[in-house]
């Protein structure tokens, strides 16, 4: 992956959490290849995770996400993607790190934000569909005004902050986890983050949370 970077014209890699990736960083991101980081829901993990799952909405997990995320950032990232985290998980983060955060269903406090464009558009095909219809192919639709449309309403969206809104950051955490959690940074040396998550106010029960499945 490192040594096709440059041949792929790329302009960062990607690698997902932390542990042996905080190396790769280490190693390569202070060079000429630029690394994002990736913490919360990591779906090149999801066989050993046990499926898609939300994360940080214990004490404990979203410490994890916030302490990775640093780490991170002390390895050398440019950036790091939040997937699927609670938004004060998320915005708390954000405050702690001097870095660009992307969220992606982690709500509207990271630096940037992203979707996968086959789940935006509504794609049912595999998304590595071929890029060229066969000569032998007969085509039914043109899709590219369609595209571009709903791509520019995306775009000016975020740039609106109309999204995402609470309708679609749906992930919470236990008003208990999140006064655990601030012990935990607070102990940690993570203030800001602390103070994030003291500004964040009441979270959701877990009544109130689903499984994020949708």
């Amino acid at each position: 992956m490192i040594a096709a970077h440059p041949e792929c014209e790329a302009d960062s890699t990607l690698p997902c959490g932390i542990g042996i990736w905080a190396l790769v960083v280490l190693r390569y991101g202070l060079g000429a290849v630029a690394v994002v980081g990736h913490v919360g829901l990591t779906p090149q993990s999801i066989s050993k995770i046990g499926g898609f799952r939300p994360a940080g909405r214990t004490a404990e997990e979203a410490f994890r996400v916030i302490d990775d995320a640093k780490r991170l950032e002390d390895a050398g990232c440019v950036a790091v993607v939040l997937e699927c985290v609670p938004g004060v998980v998320s915005a708390a983060t954000t405050r702690e790190l001097s870095i660009p955060t992307i969220g992606i269903g982690s709500g509207a406090s990271c630096s940037g934000q992203v979707l996968v464009f086959h789940d935006l558009l509504g794609f049912l095909q595999h998304p590595h569909h071929a890029a060229v219809v066969p000569k032998f192919c007969k085509r039914y639709a043109n899709v590219s005004d369609t595209i571009q449309t709903a791509l520019a309403e995306y775009v000016a969206d975020v740039r609106s902050e109309a999204f995402p809104s609470e309708q679609y950051s749906p992930y919470r955490i236990p008003e208990e986890e999140l006064h655990a959690l601030r012990k935990t940074l607070r102990g940690s040396g993570y203030l800001n983050a602390a103070d994030e998550c003291m500004q964040g106010g009441s979270a959701a029960t877990d009544s109130d949370s689903d499984d994020g499945s949708d």
